[in-house]
């Protein structure tokens, strides 16, 4: 029986590793500039849920290798405690608790006890969260309602100003949850989080590029007004499709203005359904709240003439290959895809159903609107227009 042979990486090469990690490259491509197997590579990641462990250093107060060097050669010179401490400028305290706790005068010796040290001194700092249970309650249910832990972090800053103890910062829920030696958030809650990976991912990971079809009659971003853009006004809206299995597609729409969300059913992607589904949609708002509406070139928008005719709202159409110039409605369609998962055959869901998680959505606190939520925002937008 023919076993495989472990893999082992020297410190340097796990430091370039996280190196690389944080660069944003692949465990293929890491492993190839090992010249390994990707999968030696993951297991040194997920041992630390992808977070690259803070580098130990030694105190500049700690004794050196150096010093104990010093220390071990005075003590077979039987020079005294005073003598060693004053050659070292250290105080003779000092040089007795060292001597005293590495076996004394007869059996010191120096690479031994500076060993002793550094291995004593792996003392991890209790996580805040394991003396804290109703917070640690507080924060799994909230990621179960599919709250981020930054969401959750700044609603706690928000309504705890100044109980230190009532706040976590968003990294301490991710480690808590990656890095599971904290023994403080079950590892299930991972599920919960908008990307359930097994481990973190860098933020200058690449993502694919999307496919943009020309449309007729196009009117450019360009030519969209400036109001538009800085988003001081209510009623500029952009809108995409999600895709699921089988065919399966879902209308989002998402205001500028407030970030709030509006889910619409289709039943296939042509352009009939999807400008039907707009029209019925549009309607249900009064018309200073849907002024414009953003889209990429995708070709369910072929349409666009019959659904500003049917309710005098401007289509504008992003550039090709540049989704960025829809972020919010980007970002958003990254936060459904914690209901709608990629693969999941989403024709079975109902309106009703759509306009729940909409809801859940809209009243979820964003860290852009200084932790409001998209449904207070929207409503006092309703409010000034009545």
């Amino acid at each position: 029986m023919k076993y495989r042979t472990r893999t082992f990486y020297t410190d340097k090469q796990k430091s370039e590793m996280w190196y690389l990690w944080q660069r944003g490259e692949s465990m293929s491509s890491i492993g190839r500039h090992f010249n390994r197997a990707s999968s030696s590579i993951f297991p040194h990641l997920a041992q630390f849920g992808g977070i690259r462990p803070p580098q130990r250093r030694r105190s500049r107060w700690a004794l050196s290798l150096t010093e104990r060097e010093e220390i071990s050669r005075g003590l077979v010179a039987q020079q005294s405690f005073r003598s060693i401490a004053q050659s070292l400028n250290r105080s003779p305290s000092t040089i007795s608790r060292e001597v005293g706790r590495n076996g004394g005068r007869q059996t010191y010796r120096a690479a031994r006890s500076d060993q002793r040290a550094w291995d004593c001194a792996k003392r991890p700092k209790a996580c805040k969260l394991s003396f804290n249970e109703p917070l640690c309650r507080f924060i799994a249910r909230k990621l179960r309602l599919k709250w981020s832990p930054q969401q959750i972090a700044g609603w706690l800053m928000r309504r705890h100003p100044d109980e230190e103890r009532e706040r976590v910062s968003h990294e301490t829920i991710y480690r808590s949850l990656y890095v599971q030696t904290r023994g403080v958030l079950k590892k299930e809650l991972q599920e919960c989080l908008r990307s359930p990976r097994a481990i973190r991912r860098s933020r200058h990971a690449t993502q694919k590029g999307l496919k943009l079809r020309k449309i007729k009659d196009a009117i450019p971003i360009s030519e969209r007004p400036p109001e538009v853009e800085d988003r001081a006004i209510p009623g500029h809206w952009e809108g995409d499709l999600i895709v699921g299995s089988n065919n399966s597609y879902i209308v989002t729409l998402v205001e500028r203005h407030s970030r709030f969300v509006m889910l619409a059913k289709v039943e296939n992607k042509d352009t009939q359904s999807v400008i039907t589904a707009l029209i019925k949609q549009a309607r249900k708002l009064p018309k200073d709240l849907y002024r414009s509406l953003t889209w990429d070139r995708g070709s369910e928008m072929a349409g666009h003439r019959k659904f500003t005719m049917a309710t005098k709202i401007d289509v504008y159409f992003c550039d090709p290959q540049s989704p960025w110039q829809r972020g919010s409605n980007e970002n958003t369609n990254r936060l459904l895809r914690q209901y709608f998962p990629k693969g999941l055959d989403i024709s079975g869901f109902s309106q009703a159903e759509l306009s729940a998680v909409a809801r859940q959505l809209n009243e979820r606190p964003r860290k852009t609107l200084q932790y409001q939520t998209p449904a207070e925002k929207f409503e006092a937008c309703v409010a000034a227009t009545s």
